[in-house]
């Protein structure tokens, strides 16, 4: 984001939400089970109407985007983030920053290359105003 730690929290304009609100706990191959879908429709929307300022929305990982985007969501992480230009500029999909994403963002340069630069770009000029 270009944005240094203390300024990612203690901007408020920044926001940090979590998909559900719940640790859904950890599945027997590693990683977690997705997030319940009855936590976050008894907070999402109310947490959200509150928020009528919003200019740009991160959807990292694949469970938000596809809870945010529904059937505009690509058939996996990836191709959806690969698209991130038909959501540009108010959502931005991004890949989860997990260790499991390593070997994907290396066999995916054009991340760091297009995608990174631009939110840089974008948040610099939200945090300006």
């Amino acid at each position: 984001m270009g944005i240094d730690y203390a300024r990612f929290y203690a901007d408020p304009r920044i926001g940090v939400a979590a998909q559900a609100f719940c640790y859904p706990g950890t599945a027997p191959k590693g990683g977690d089970y997705p997030p319940p879908r009855r936590c976050a429709e008894l907070w999402r929307s109310r947490l959200l109407s509150e928020l009528p300022r919003m200019e740009l929305t991160l959807l990292v990982g694949g469970y938000a985007q596809a809870w945010a985007l529904g059937a505009g969501a690509g058939r996996n992480m990836t191709d959806t983030v690969r698209a991130w230009r038909d959501f540009a500029p108010d959502i931005l999909p991004m890949p989860h920053p997990s260790w499991r994403n390593t070997a994907s963002l290396r066999r995916n340069p054009w991340f760091e290359q297009d995608v990174v630069p631009w939110l840089r770009h974008r948040v610099q000029g939200i945090l300006s105003t």
